[in-house]
Formats: C-alpha cells, sequence, structure tokens
C-alpha cells in the first residue's frame, strides 16, 4: 500500500514503558499507520480506517487474549 507518510503525526501512549518498548501510530484519514517507536526508520504498517477500526474492537472485547 503507497501511502504518504510525509505529513503524518506521530502519537504515543501514554502507558508505554521508558524503555521504548513500544509503538506509534499516525491518523492519515483514509488509512492508519503504525510503527516501532525504537525503529521509527523503518516502513510502518498501514492499515485502511475500516481495517483498524475492526481491530480495535477486537482489543475492546477482549479478542486476543492478555500478553
Amino acid at each position: 500500500m503507497n501511502v504518504d507518510l510525509s505529513r503524518a503525526v506521530w502519537k504515543k501512549s501514554q502507558k508505554s514503558s521508558t524503555n521504548g518498548g513500544c509503538v506509534e501510530v499516525a491518523d492519515l484519514g483514509n488509512h492508519i499507520a503504525v510503527r516501532d517507536s525504537k525503529r521509527p526508520d523503518q516502513a510502518p504498517l498501514v492499515f485502511t480506517a475500516f481495517e483498524w477500526e475492526c481491530f480495535l474492537d477486537g482489543v475492546t472485547k477482549g479478542e486476543f487474549g492478555k500478553a
């Protein structure tokens, strides 16, 4: 998926650990980009807004279990 990331504003959870073990998310309108905060130079995963909504719904419902 070819998405313009030049204006992405990356956000990190307030609960992220100080060791950098977290992800960052950028809302691009019709797409959501997710990247490893320790490796911001690597290509992010990109999802459609619908795919991201489905993922968040699954998280809210506890469909993925606990780590």
